[in-house]
């Protein structure tokens, strides 16, 4: 376990493991994620969710967000709607950036030697895909997908990182733009920091109790300066 001093700080280290959202978080994709949903609703004749809708499963395992945002769609279709998301995702995919500031502040947390991770909705061909890029590389020590654990908000993610890294949930910090992540840290017992440029309003946050709820990038990079 690394000292939890930063090297250049006389100031404590609160956190040891830091997990990050991907979408909407990380990666600017709400729009895209949305729209996709929408034309893949759309394309098996659903009725087409209204933005708010579609952005509210953002964060959830695939099958479970197509549902929840298609409810009129039947069982027997779910793999259709599904590979219609896929094909509208893969065509935009390139679209998609990380947020300004975000290689500075991940960069800031590595050298202040946190177990950095991703715990995210994505599938893992779609992380691992994402994680190619060479600003990323060796960015992350760790990440879970919802098809390979549990789709939020069950903490299954939270619970397999700590175990990994042998964190105590005290000491495991959760961030992320929508309510499935701050669920998932309440029922993981681990603190939370919400940001409210992604898929969710803020204002559901409070009754998760995040410690922080960030309206930029930067803002959040100064919390964790300070905090973490």
């Amino acid at each position: 376990m690394p000292h939890p001093l930063h090297p250049d700080s006389p100031r404590p280290r609160q956190f040891d493991l830091i997990a990050f959202d991907w979408d909407g978080t990380l990666f600017d994709s709400t729009v895209i994620i949305t729209r996709c949903i929408q034309n893949a609703v759309r394309d098996v004749g659903g009725a087409v969710p209204s933005d708010r809708n579609a952005a509210y499963v953002i964060g959830m395992g695939l099958m479970e967000a197509l549902a929840h945002a298609a409810p009129d769609v039947p069982v027997d279709r779910y793999p259709e709607l599904g590979a219609r998301y896929r094909h509208h995702y893969i065509a935009h995919q390139n679209d998609i950036s990380l947020f300004e500031g975000v290689l500075g502040m991940l960069a800031d947390l590595k050298s202040s030697q946190h177990f950095l991770t991703v715990a995210t909705g994505k599938s893992r061909h779609g992380l691992d895909e994402a994680l190619q890029a060479v600003e990323l590389h060796g960015m992350f020590d760790g990440s879970r997908t919802a098809d390979e654990t549990a789709g939020k908000p069950h903490p299954r993610m939270l619970q397999e990182l700590m175990r990994e890294f042998g964190v105590d949930p005290a000491r495991t910090l959760m961030i992320g733009d929508t309510t499935h992540d701050l669920q998932m840290a309440l029922n993981a017992g681990c603190p939370s920091v919400g940001v409210s440029y992604g898929a969710h309003e803020p204002e559901a946050f409070h009754v998760l109790n995040p410690r922080f709820v960030a309206h930029s990038v930067r803002e959040l990079h100064d919390w964790l300066r300070l905090n973490a």
